[in-house]
Formats: C-alpha cells, structure tokens, sequence
C-alpha cells in the first residue's frame, strides 16, 4: 500500500515521496529516479521493482526532487541528504523503520546521486547504482555525444523553451530535448552544474564520486548494460576499480548486451538473475 508524505518544504516547493511500508523493523530502499537532473519522476520506478522488494522484506522510499535548470545543483545534492535524514528522523513519527538499515538505489542520474551519498554526512549502510555514473568530468559527458548527435540536432532556443522560470519536481518528457541539447553540445556540466568543466574542475571534483571515495564509504553494487547508448559501460568499471582499491566491499553486475534502462524489462532472465544478487548483496551487507 503507497502513503505519499511530504519530507521537505522549500519557499517555492513541496517535495515528496512515496512510502510502501511493510512493517516495524525492516530495512529500508530509498529509490531516486533518473532523467539527467533535468526530467523524471518517482513515478518511474517499475511497480513490479517495488512489489519485488517488499515481497523480500523491504520497505521502499520512493522520491522527488528538484530538478535542473530551474534548480541550482547544490541545492538538489540537498534535497537528496534531506531525504535520508527524514527517513531516519522524521519518517518515524509514521514508520517504524530499521533505520540502521538503510540501502539508497537508483539509475542513471538516480545511480549517479546514490553513488555521492556515499560521500555525504548522512551516508547509507548500502548503495546500489544501475548503469549509474562516477565520473562527470569524463569526456563521455564534456565532449558531444556520438550517439546523440546521429539524432536532430536541438538548437538552443528551442532547448530553452522546454525550461521554466519556477523550482518542479516533476520533468516532464518534453524536458529530454534539453537534455538531448547539453549532450550534442558536450555543455551538460555547463547547464546542470553552472559551472565550467574547464576553468574550475577542481569544484567539480567535489561532487564527483570517483574522486570521493574514503575508507567510511558503504557497501556499494553496480549493475550496467554493456551497450548502454547513455551512460557508457565503463562508468561502473570506473567506479568499481576505484572502490576495489580503496578496500570497499562492492561488486559489479554486467548485464551483457543490455542498454540503458535494461531493469525495467524486469521479465527477462538475465534481469531476473542480476536482482537475485542483488538481493544477495543485501542480505550480505545490509542485513547481517
């Protein structure tokens, strides 16, 4: 059964998220959608993830938050460690969480926001990343996108005219042409970040995980398709090697052949098997 509350209210935004409770004392998933920080919403995770998860034992969270341009990064980042920490403080008033257990999953831009909880104060016991992203200084997303420059090219102008003036929550798909513009354009740093990947790198390597990764740093999964066409492969190997040497308790789960979004064909057998160990890697590291 879904309950929608509120865990945080800006001048401007109620920001919300969906709670499928399964009783005291179980773990908790707390999900973030995808969409670039430009679009989506937590009305993308697949009923059928859901169902799987509280079938297995687990509460699940499932959240907004603000979304770029409109949005400034930083101020999104927020929004994510504001989510965590109403889940352990203020969640409870309604939910009888463990929050000593708490896993925080996401995919693509979702994936690449878990993996910077683990550099946050308010860190989860486990992270899971699908086809997520470690590295957003890497030429896949500063240079133009091979892949979707083969698409129409979007100009500027009609870039901006899918952006608005006031802080959502919900981005629509009208949104992705935006998207699809700072990726023909190498300019996705520029337009989310505000920030020049050139000039002031080094301000960005504070919200690059690869370059945050300490000893406290949680459990971490990672699940990637290996002809994703958005987040190319090597994310995750990127991101696992770094892990591995830094002594962190993680694995990787290649999906061979699979592309972008390979989860939500949830039926398919090589799915199937990838959340299985999944489930394993949280009954190993989160519920132990």
């Amino acid at each position: 059964m879904k309950e929608t509350r509120i865990y945080k209210q800006t001048e401007n935004c109620s920001i919300s998220a969906d709670i499928y409770y399964q009783g005291a004392g179980t773990p908790v998933i707390i999900y973030i959608h995808s969409g670039a920080l430009i679009f989506g919403t937590r009305e993308w995770l697949p009923n059928e993830q859901i169902e799987y998860f509280n079938n297995n034992g687990f509460s699940v969270v499932n959240i907004d938050y603000r979304l770029a341009p409109e949005t400034n990064f930083e101020l999104i980042i927020e929004d994510i460690r504001d989510a965590i920490h109403w889940v352990r403080t203020g969640a409870i008033q309604w939910y009888d969480f463990d929050i000593n257990k708490i896993a925080v999953m996401g995919g693509s831009a979702g994936g690449y926001l878990s993996l910077l909880t683990g550099t946050m104060d308010y860190k989860p016991n486990v992270i899971i990343s699908f086809y997520g992203y470690g590295d957003i200084l890497g030429s896949w997303y500063t240079q133009p996108s091979e892949y979707y420059c083969k698409k129409p090219i979007v100009d500027r102008e009609h870039a901006l005219n899918k952006i608005g003036n006031s802080e959502i929550t919900n981005g629509k798909w009208d949104r992705f042409d935006y998207y699809v513009y700072c990726r023909q354009q190498g300019r996705w740093i520029q337009e989310v970040l505000k920030i020049d990947p050139k000039s002031d790198a080094n301000k960005i390597k504070h919200y690059n995980p690869v370059d945050n990764i300490t000893e406290g740093y949680p459990p971490t999964l990672l699940l990637h398709g290996t002809q994703d066409t958005d987040v190319p492969y090597e994310q995750s190997v990127i991101m696992y090697e770094k892990l591995k040497d830094m002594g962190i308790n993680c694995k990787l789960i290649t999906i061979d052949g699979a592309d972008h979004v390979f989860d939500h064909n949830f039926k398919d057998q090589q799915v199937q098997v990838a959340f299985s160990e999944l489930l394993e890697f949280l009954e190993v590291h989160l519920l132990k």
